[in-house]
């Protein structure tokens, strides 16, 4: 331990001057300190932080009569409005089950976006939901009547019924952000009145 000498003179402004570079070297340890706690706590902010979209919608109007049926010309119109809809938004993903009505559905935004579609099997939307929940990913999965909104059930932990097959407008929109999970359904304006479809 060093002692002090409180006498007059250079004993006194050695002192003083021990003591400056002391209250110095605090105060640059404790800024140090401060912004190094800072940053930890931004990066682990950052690395915590998780907001992702998921978007779900039914295949377009398919034609009938026929083992997996191609789209009409309606279904093809929609198709390409829905692929207007999600223009100017990011999308990293496209997934659609393998038939043609839903990745024709699923072809012009895929086209769009530079993006391979990914197909699945809609008798396991539990292994997709863990799939898309997984990887993070701003995504369009289009499915069918009876597997979109009980997809979107999945997603946010609610139970969700199919839905009539005379419904072709709607868009489920999951946003997950950290451990929320909000659904938002859009009713899309399309409508189609080509007479070869009748």
């Amino acid at each position: 331990m060093r002692h002090v000498n409180l006498g007059p003179g250079l004993a006194t402004r050695d002192y003083l001057h021990d003591m400056t570079r002391i209250l110095v070297i605090a105060v640059v340890a404790m800024s140090t300190l401060a912004t190094s706690h800072a940053q930890t706590d931004k990066l682990g902010a950052q690395e915590s932080s998780v907001l992702f979209t998921i978007y779900l919608v039914r295949h377009a109007e398919k034609q009938t009569l026929i083992s997996d049926p191609p789209l009409t010309s309606c279904g093809e119109k929609r198709a390409v409005a829905l692929k207007e809809f999600w223009s100017d938004i990011p999308i990293d993903a496209v997934y659609s089950t393998d038939y043609k009505r839903t990745t024709s559905t699923a072809a012009p935004v895929a086209d769009a976006k530079d993006l391979e579609i990914q197909t699945y099997a809609p008798n396991a939307l539990e292994a997709l939901k863990e799939m898309l929940m997984t990887k993070q990913q701003d995504a369009i999965v289009v499915g069918h009547s009876n597997t979109t909104a009980v997809l979107a059930g999945l997603l946010i932990g609610e139970e969700m019924a199919s839905f009539d097959e005379s419904i072709y407008n709607r868009i489920y929109q999951v946003v997950v952000s950290n451990k929320q999970k909000r659904l938002h359904v859009f009713h899309t304006a399309f409508e189609c009145n080509d007479e070869t479809d009748r």
